[in-house]
């Protein structure tokens, strides 16, 4: 309720100008509440770093249909956190390029379509942005001419010498008139004020208002001022401490709004009203100092981080290996950062740039090293090719001795020379061992004598079939899996059959080796394991033996590199999924599902490695 006691008026005003308070005094409400709109600016950056570009757009088309002022910051936090997912997807595309043998100087990036959506939901929202604070100023300018009117209407009111009635009516409904208009342009905040409060006080000193009246406001003032009182009281247990700050500056403006009370009461009704104020804002404070702590304890951690990816010593890094243990290190890095707070506002842009930079430099340096490798894999690629010539030279050769004694010396040169680029690694050894097998195959054929052996061995190797399939299905586990493994190692023992039969009667022992193991239940790794070493003992059979050990170790080593790096690759893309994100679990899980499934057959692999070196030894 606005005062209508003139006398007492400027005492309380006086006062109210004296203590400068935040709530007192306009100007200060709007500096005050600054910070909590950064913690809430934050807060929706979070919320929106957690969508994908699908998601940003269409949040984004909601908001643009929106009223503006609800959506101004979330609309800048969507667009920031869309172009930080385009920034990304730039990165591995050229990522991408260049591992495919492309120049970073020749990639450019491929065009978004969803960017143009991007922007052109932008330009609306902008369209809609300028027009509503086009409004917002003229809404602004009106309030501030209806509010001068009124001023002068009050400066009236003094001057005029009409019936006290008449004049009071009058008064009350310019207060009313006063608080219901709203918004003015805020270079004109103050200077409204004065002179709103200067012709007030004017008003009660000339009008000499009768006792009854003034004791009735008087009354009625202080119910209200004294149940705000207690309200601020209770707003002080407010467990959402911004919240209770905003309700706070409201009742301000509600004790502003409100006329004074009864002289002797004035001082001891403020001093409690500030003692409540006071243990709010208080509270506000110290909350924004422990954020503000916090933001430089992550501050200092992400600048620890930084320095350690910048103190990496890359002369030291000179093997595969040691680029493998570094890369863990560096994404272990890459781990921490992500699960650190912000920074500082002012530092937040810098320290990321810097972090970035580190680590691109990191990567940088990395490429650099696989370069050379691949220049090195390129020789590696001339001297296989060589031999691959001088095997398809040697291939037609009938004086089976002497070539075979050269053929082998090429596999053993073959195993001296190190990797090739996996784009080329299959064909080129193909390449060789195609001439190598063409020659020891024509070889074969040519021993006629061996024939009514192989006749015999393929007898044996039926018998051989049939027992296994009889194996009685009452037997004991153990004794079964026993019983298997002594049929597979006598299969071993036997020799080779004719040429024609050899794949019909392996697929025939293995489909009936196969029944047995899924009938006791045999682990696939331990199956895959037994028929791995069964092969091993037809491939060390002949003259032409160890020429295959040494082919199929080498392409087993080839298959183990290309699951080591296919590995690397998950694990280092594991590092960048978020479970929290939209559809990040889900795939999450399949990406851990692949990567256990890489281990194990990594795990196998290098077991079979180890079965051939037993042979080759």
């Amino acid at each position: 309720m606005m005062d209508t006691q003139g006398t007492n008026l400027p005492e309380e005003t006086g006062k109210l100008e004296e203590t400068k308070t935040t709530a007192e005094m306009p100007e200060t409400n709007v500096i005050a509440a600054a910070e909590p709109g950064e913690a809430t600016e934050a807060a929706t950056t979070i919320a929106a770093s957690k969508l994908t570009k699908d998601e940003i757009l269409a949040k984004l088309a909601t908001l643009v249909e929106t009223p503006v002022e609800s959506s101004r910051g979330e609309v800048e936090a969507l667009k920031q956190a869309y172009y930080k997912i385009r920034r990304n997807e730039v990165e591995e595309q050229k990522k991408e390029f260049v591992a495919n043998g492309g120049e970073e100087a020749d990639f450019v990036a491929p065009q978004d379509e969803s960017e143009n959506q991007l922007k052109e939901l932008l330009a609306s929202y902008k369209e809609k942005k300028a027009i509503l604070l086009a409004e917002e100023e003229r809404v602004k300018a009106a309030n501030y001419a209806l509010k001068l009117q009124l001023i002068d209407q009050l400066k009236a009111l003094c001057e005029s010498q009409d019936d006290f009635n008449k004049l009071y009516n009058a008064f009350k409904e310019i207060q009313q008139k006063w608080k219901e208009i709203k918004a003015v342009p805020q270079e004109h905040v103050n200077e409204l004020w004065k002179s709103y409060q200067m012709y007030c006080e004017k008003f009660y000193d000339i009008i000499k208002i009768n006792n009854q009246f003034r004791d009735y406001d008087f009354k009625k003032n202080l119910e209200l001022k004294t149940a705000l009182c207690e309200t601020v009281e209770k707003l002080g247990n407010e467990p959402d401490v911004i919240s209770a700050f905003h309700q706070l500056q409201k009742l301000h403006q509600q004790w502003r709004e409100i006329g004074p009370v009864a002289k002797e009461l004035r001082e001891d009704l403020w001093a409690r009203f500030k003692a409540a104020s006071t243990v709010i804002n208080k509270r506000h404070q110290e909350h924004f100092e422990k954020l503000k702590a916090k933001e430089q304890e992550n501050l200092e951690a992400k600048t620890a981080i930084c320095e350690k990816i910048e103190a990496i010593d890359f002369s030291s890094l000179k093997t595969f290996k040691d680029w493998d243990e570094m890369n863990k290190v560096v994404i272990g890095l890459q781990e921490q950062w992500k699960k650190i707070g912000f920074a500082p506002k002012k530092h937040n842009v810098k320290i990321f740039e810097r972090f970035r930079a580190a680590c691109d430099a990191y990567f940088e340096k990395k490429s650099e090293f696989y370069k050379t490798i691949k220049s090195e894999m390129e020789k590696n690629l001339e001297a296989k090719r060589a031999l691959c010539e001088q095997a398809e030279a040697l291939k037609d050769s009938t004086d089976w001795k002497d070539t075979t004694d050269k053929m082998i010396a090429l596999q053993k040169e073959w195993k001296t020379i190190g990797p090739v680029a996996r784009k080329h690694s299959d064909a080129v050894w193909k390449r060789f061992i195609s001439a190598c097998d063409y020659f020891f195959e024509q070889k074969n054929k040519n021993v006629v004598s061996q024939r009514s052996v192989e006749q015999a061995n393929l007898a044996a190797k039926k018998e051989l079939i049939a027992q296994i399939r009889n194996i009685d299905e009452n037997m004991e586990h153990d004794e079964a899996l026993a019983a298997l493994k002594g049929y597979m190692a006598e299969w071993n023992k036997i020799g080779f059959v004719p040429f024609k039969e050899k794949d019909k009667i392996y697929k025939e022992y293995h489909e009936a080796v196969d029944q047995l193991f899924d009938r006791l239940n045999v682990d696939q790794n331990d199956r895959k394991m037994q028929s791995f070493r069964n092969n091993l003992s037809e491939m060390t059979s002949g003259e032409r033996g160890k020429g295959r050990l040494f082919g199929e170790r080498d392409k087993l080593m080839r298959t183990y590199e290309r699951m080591k790096s296919e590995l690397q690759t998950y694990e280092n893309n594991i590092g960048f999924l978020s479970v929290s994100s939209k559809g990040g679990g889900g795939l999450l899980k399949e990406m851990e599902r692949k990567i256990e499934k890489l281990k194990e057959d990594m795990a196998l692999t290098i077991q079979k490695i180890e079965a051939i070196d037993e042979n080759l030894e």
